[in-house]
Parts: structure tokens; sequence; C-alpha cells
């Protein structure tokens, strides 16, 4: 499955969805898989000083596609708490001692709907879907900080 923003594969995010811009979150499309009931999109930063850090949990998505700046009451699919302890999408925002992190947007496949849970972690929602996934796919992309 592959997927697409408005940044390639392995280039720079635009500050505009980091935290020295906008801190909105990218649009994001990829590829329709036969079969799937529902996508799921995990945003994590491997590089980050005290091991992966999660930025977005986003599950039950009905569409293959994410628009620029979801809302966090969004209907689009429910969003569970990102590393910075709030629900939704927070933007990458390494230290500036650290250089460029990379940060994977990873899209799940999945061959069921979810149970609705409040504050879903990235860890859990991984745990529930497990034996779910169909295909996954994912695009990645780099930030430093000025």
């Amino acid at each position: 499955m592959e997927v697409r923003s408005v940044f390639k594969n392995g280039e720079p995010i635009p500050a505009k969805y980091t935290c020295d811009g906008d801190n909105v979150s990218p649009p994001l499309q990829w590829d329709k898989v036969e079969k799937a009931k529902t996508y799921a999109v995990i945003v994590e930063d491997p590089d980050a000083p005290g091991g992966t850090f999660y930025h977005w949990v986003i599950y039950n998505l009905k569409v293959n596609s994410l628009p620029e700046g979801v809302k966090r009451e969004s209907e689009l699919g429910i969003q569970g708490l990102n590393d910075f302890g709030e629900v939704g999408y927070g933007g990458p925002c390494p230290p500036r001692t650290h250089g460029a992190h990379r940060y994977y947007f990873n899209v799940y496949a999945l061959d069921v709907e979810l149970p609705a849970k409040h504050n879903m972690t990235a860890e859990k929602l991984k745990e529930m879907m497990s034996d779910h996934i169909i295909d996954k796919g994912s695009i990645m992309g780099t930030y430093k900080r000025k």
C-alpha cells in the first residue's frame, strides 16, 4: 500500500506541520485495500531520546485519505492519545540538540472496525489490531529544528 503526502518519502516535512509552524496534520492519501473495513494511522519518531515517541493515533477511518489539519473532534475516525499527552496530532518537535529525526506515517488496513476506547495509546492500538492487519504502508519524513 503506497502512502502519499505533501512531502516525498525520505524528504523533510514542511515546517507548517511541526511545532515550529502551525502544528497541523499534513494531508495523507493511501491506496484503497480491497476487503479493508477500516484504516488506522500511527505516526512515530524512533529517534526520540527516550525511545519511540508517538505523534498521532487515529483509527476506524473509513476513507483512504485525510485532509490537512484534522481537528481533534473530527468525525473521520477516533483519535487517541499522543505522547505529548493530548488527543490528536502533535507535530514533529525534536530537541534542537538532536539533529534530524525520522517520522513514520504508518497506515494500517484492517479487516474489522475496532471498539472505541477513550484515550487509546499507540501501544494499545497496535495490540488491538495485531490480528486484523491485512496491509500496511508508510511514508517517512524528516525534520530538524533550526
